[in-house]
C-alpha cells in the first residue's frame, strides 16, 4: 500500500507541475582542478587521457614532463610499462622564479592546460591525447616567439633485472629469485624520435604452461605476448633531430634522452607523440602501420576530441553541494572527486584491455608510494598483466548507473578472448565442459605463475591453484556475467556475442561439482537433488567452504537472468537446460549471530584466511536483498550482527561496505562510509587513492566509491527504480543517472526537498518509488 501511495504522489507532482524551477544545467568546469604552484616530482602530477592512452602530467623546475601509458602493452614478463617519458623546455621560459604559474585539468575539454608569466611573454600549453586515434598533442602558443626543445626519456635502452619487491610488477612475482628485463630500441628516424619493444619469443607465457602442464595443448592456447610490439614516434613540425644523447637520473632511475628542437623560435609550437601497438610476426608491418598512423592524423581531431568529452559529462553525473563551492568540506569533495575518478576512467573508453585496477594508467614512481620503493616508473604492486576479478569488478559497475556502457566493452571482451584457454583448460585437466576462471587471472587467462605455486605436493591435481588463499576460487566470473546480463537489461543491446561465456561460466560449475562428487562417492547430487558445491570458497576469506554463499548466489541469480532473458537467447534445448541447473543450485545458508537471523557465509567452511564480507554478495552484487525486496531484516541483522563481518568491516580499497549499508537502506552509515572513500586522497590530486591494499591511483577504491554513492541516490530491482533511498537530507545534490529499459533519470535535491526530476522516457514514470520526496513535502 505504502508503496502505490508513494508512486501516486510522485506522479502526480510531476504532472501538475509542483517540482519548481528546473535547475541549471551541471558544469563539469566547477570541478576543473587547478594548481597555482609547479610540482615537486612526478607524485604531484596530473592524469591526462582519452581512447585508450594516459598521461601523468606535472611541471618540475620549469620543465614540462609527463609519463606515457596505454593499454593494451605487456613485456615478457608481463610488466605493464610505460612507453617512456616526455620533456618539454622553452626558451625564454615562462616558468622561472619570479613569474605566474597555473595547471589546470580541464574536464569539459579533457585535457590540461599550463599557463605561465613571466615578465611580457605569455604561454599556454595544450596537452591533449586524441580520443579516436593513439596521439598525443603538445600545443604550446606564445604571446612573442620561443624556442622549444623536447626530449623522449628511456629508462629501458639496456638490459635490467627485477629484484626483490620489483619482482611484484610482474607475473613472477616473489617465486622467481631474479627476472630479466629486455631493453627497448629507440633511435632517431625521419627527424623524430622511434621508440619500441618487441617480445621475444619466449614469454611468461610458455613459464606458465609449462608449470601448469599444458605442454600437450599449448599449440591451441591463445598467446597475447610473443611478438607483441608497442611504442611510437615523436616528432613535430618545425622541429629537427638534436642527436646528442642527453643521460640523467629521476627519481631512482637512471635515463637516456634523445632529444628535438625548434629550427627557428615561433608563437607556435607543436609536438606529437604517435602510438602503435600490434602483435605482427615482422616488424616491418608493425612499422607501416605505425606511419600510417601519422599519415592519417587530421585537423579536425581536436573538434572530435572535444565532442566527445562533452558528451561524456552531459550523459550523466552526481554534484554535492555544488552551489556552495566549499573545497573544504567532505561532502563537497565526494561529488569533485566522483568526477575527477569518472574521468581517469574515461581515458581508458576504448582500451584493448580493461582498466586495471591496480593504477589503471596513471601510475607513478613508486618512491612517492613507498619510500623503500627504489624501482622505475613501470611498477606497481601486484602485476601488469593479472587482472585480479574481484579488484576489477568495481571499476566496472559503476558504468552501469553512468550509462558510460560502450566503456564496458574492455571488460567483457577480456573474457570473451580467454574463454578458450579456460576450456582448454578444464577439459584437459577433467575432461569434462565449462570454462575455469580462477581469482587472480592472467591476461591470456590461466592462473598466474606466483600465485599456482611452484613447490606442489606430488601428484597434487595440476588444475588447482596450491594456494590458502585463492584455492578453489572460481566463482568470481559470475559477477562479470551478471554484468554483461544487467547491460542488456538497462540497454536492450544484443548480448548473443557474449552468451556462450555466460553459458559456459554456470556449465564448469555445474559439470565440476558432479565430477568431484562421483570421485568421492556414488552419488553426484545430495538428498534434494542439489549439487555440493564442495571444497569451495567464499571470497578469499570462507576457505574449504561447503555450500559457499557467494557461489550459490551468483549462480542462482546468473541463470535466473539467464531464463529471462528474450527468447532470442538461446535454443529451446539450452533454456531447458538453464533451468536443470537452476533447479540444481543449493539454496543460501543461514546461521543465528547474537540472538538474530543472518546469512552465512556457507553451510560450513573450515578456516577463516580473509578479510572480506562475503555474507552481505546476496546485497551486493547479487541483489537478492535490498531496498523494496523481501526479508530485508535479515540482510541488515548479518551487517548489524554478525560478529564476524563487524571484525572485517572496513572503507579502504575494494571493501565494498558503503555499498552494502546502501542497499540496506542505512543511510547515517553509508554517508559516513561514502565521505571516507571519496574524499581527498591526501595527495596532490585528490583522486590518487591508494594504496589500501593495491596501490596508486587505487582504481578499486575509487571505483567502490562511486557504487556506493550511485546506490544511495538510484536504486534498481527488475523494472522499479527508487529514488534517494539512502540519502541525507542535507546532502544538496544534482545528479543524472541511467536505470533499466534505456530509462534515464535526472533530478536535483535542495535544501531538504525535490525541486527536479525528469524521467526519460515519461511512460517510466509509474516504475519510479520515492518515499523521500513524499515525506519532505506532505
Amino acid at each position: 500500500m505504502y508503496r502505490c501511495y508513494c508512486r501516486f504522489f510522485l506522479i502526480l507532482l510531476i504532472v501538475a507541475g509542483h517540482w519548481g524551477v528546473h535547475a541549471q544545467g551541471f558544469l563539469p568546469e566547477q570541478y576543473n582542478l587547478k594548481w597555482a604552484s609547479q610540482s615537486g616530482n612526478s607524485g604531484e602530477s596530473m592524469p591526462c587521457g582519452g581512447g585508450d592512452v594516459g598521461l601523468n602530467v606535472w611541471v618540475e623546475q620549469g620543465d614540462l614532463l609527463f609519463y606515457v601509458s596505454r593499454s593494451g602493452v605487456f613485456d615478457e614478463n608481463n610488466v605493464v610499462p610505460k612507453l617512456g617519458r616526455v620533456r618539454v623546455r622553452l626558451s625564454p621560459s615562462p616558468f622561472e622564479a619570479g613569474g605566474s604559474f597555473q595547471q589546470e585539468l580541464k574536464l569539459n575539454e579533457g585535457y590540461v592546460e599550463v599557463t605561465g608569466k613571466k615578465g611580457k611573454l605569455n604561454v599556454i600549453i595544450k596537452v591533449w591525447i586524441d580520443v579516436f586515434k593513439p596521439v598525443i598533442h603538445v600545443d604550446i602558443n606564445g604571446s612573442s616567439p620561443v624556442s622549444a626543445q623536447a626530449w623522449y626519456e628511456s629508462w629501458r635502452t639496456v638490459p635490467g633485472e627485477l629484484k626483490g619487491n620489483a619482482r611484484s610488477a610482474s607475473s613472477y612475482k616473489w617465486a622467481k629469485p631474479g627476472i630479466a628485463v629486455f631493453p627497448d630500441s629507440v633511435r632517431y628516424e625521419n627527424n623524430g624520435v622511434l621508440f619500441y619493444h618487441r617480445n621475444r619469443d619466449s614469454t611468461v607465457f610458455d613459464a606458465i604452461v609449462s608449470q601448469q602442464k599444458l605442454e600437450d595443448v599449448k599449440s591451441k592456447l591463445w598467446n597475447p605476448l610473443k611478438n607483441l610490439t608497442y611504442g611510437g614516434w615523436m616528432a613535430g613540425p618545425g622541429m629537427v633531430a638534436d642527436k646528442v644523447i642527453s643521460g640523467g637520473k629521476y627519481a631512482d632511475t637512471p635515463f637516456n634522452g634523445f632529444g628535438l628542437k625548434s629550427k627557428s623560435p615561433s608563437r607556435n609550437v607543436k609536438l606529437n607523440i604517435y602510438l602503435h601497438t600490434d602483435q605482427q610476426k615482422d616488424f616491418a608491418v608493425w612499422k607501416k602501420g605505425l606511419f600510417e598512423i601519422v599519415a592519417k592524423a587530421e585537423p579536425t581531431e581536436w573538434v572530435k576530441t572535444l565532442e566527445w568529452w562533452k558528451q561524456y559529462w552531459q550523459r550523466s553525473y552526481i554534484a554535492l553541494n555544488a552551489s556552495k563551492k566549499d573545497s573544504a568540506s567532505p561532502v563537497w569533495q565526494v561529488g569533485r572527486n566522483y568526477q575527477l575518478f569518472r574521468y581517469m576512467l574515461g581515458c581508458n573508453a576504448y582500451g584493448t584491455y580493461p582498466t586495471k585496477f591496480n593504477g589503471g594508467l596513471f601510475t607513478y614512481d613508486p618512491v612517492f608510494v613507498d619510500s623503500s620503493y627504489h624501482f622505475t616508473a613501470d611498477h606497481r604492486n601486484w602485476g601488469g598483466g593479472i587482472f585480479t576479478a574481484q579488484n576489477q569488478r568495481l571499476v566496472y559497475w559503476p558504468m552501469l548507473k553512468s550509462g558510460d556502457f560502450e566503456m564496458m566493452k574492455p571488460q567483457f571482451e577480456f573474457y570473451l578472448r580467454i574463454l578458450g584457454n579456460a576450456e582448454i583448460r578444464t577439459q584437459h585437466y577433467w575432461g569434462h565442459k565449462g570454462a575455469s576462471f580462477t581469482e587472480q587471472i592472467e591476461n591470456f587467462g590461466l592462473p598466474n605463475y606466483a600465485e599456482y605455486g611452484s613447490k606442489r605436493p606430488a601428484g597434487y591435481d595440476p588444475g588447482l591453484e596450491y594456494n590458502k588463499w585463492l584455492e578453489y576460487l572460481w566463482d568470481t566470473s559470475l559477477e562479470f556475467c551478471l554484468m554483461i546480463l544487467d547491460q542488456q537489461h538497462f540497454t536492450g543491446t544484443d548480448i548473443t556475442r557474449y552468451l556462450p561465456l555466460i553459458e559456459s561460466c554456470v556449465v564448469f560449475f555445474d559439470e565440476h561439482y558432479q565430477y568431484l562428487a562421483a570421485q568421492r562417492g556414488a552419488a553426484k547430487l545430495d538428498q534434494n537433488g542439489h549439487l555440493v558445491l564442495f571444497p569451495g570458497s567464499a571470497a578469499e576469506t570462507y576457505k574449504m567452504a561447503y555450500n559457499s554463499v557467494t557461489t550459490v548466489a551468483g549462480l542462482k541469480i546468473v541463470l535466473e537472468r539467464m531464463v529471462a532473458l528474450p527468447s532470442q537467447y538461446g535454443s529451446e534445448a539450452q533454456r531447458t537446460h538453464w533451468k536443470e541447473i537452476l533447479r540444481r543450485v543449493p539454496p543460501l545458508s543461514f546461521r543465528e549471530m547474537q540472538g538474530h537471523r543472518t546469512i552465512a557465509p556457507a553451510q560450513a567452511w573450515e578456516r577463516i584466511q580473509n578479510t572480506e564480507i562475503p555474507q552481505l554478495y546476496p546485497v551486493f552484487p547479487y541483489g537478492i536483498y535490498g531496498i523494496g525486496q523481501p526479508d530485508l531484516e535479515t540482510a541488515v541483522n548479518t551487517w548489524k550482527y554478525d560478529t564476524e563481518a563487524i571484525k572485517n568491516r572496513n572503507h579502504t580499497s575494494w571493501h565494498q561496505d558503503n555499498i552494502f549499508c546502501a542497499r540496506l537502506g542505512l543511510t547515517e552509515e553509508a554517508a559516513a562510509l561514502t565521505i571516507k572513500k571519496l574524499q581527498n586522497s591526501g595527495r596532490r590530486f585528490p583522486a590518487f587513492w591508494g594504496p589500501g591494499h593495491d596501490w596508486v591511483p587505487d582504481h578499486n577504491w575509487g571505483g567502490s566509491g562511486m557504487i556506493g554513492l550511485q546506490e544511495m541516490l538510484m536504486q534498481t530491482h527488475a523494472d522499479s527504480i527508487y529514488i534517494l533511498p539512502t540519502w541525507p537530507d542535507d546532502w544538496d545534490v544534482q545528479f543524472k543517472l541511467h536505470a533499466p529499459l534505456n530509462t534515464v533519470v535526472e533530478g536535483e535535491w535542495k535544501g531538504g526537498k525535490m525541486v527536479n526530476l525528469k524521467v526519460t522516457p515519461e511512460n517510466r514514470r509509474n516504475d519510479v518509488i520515492c518515499s523521500k520526496c513524499v515525506a519532505n513535502r506532505f
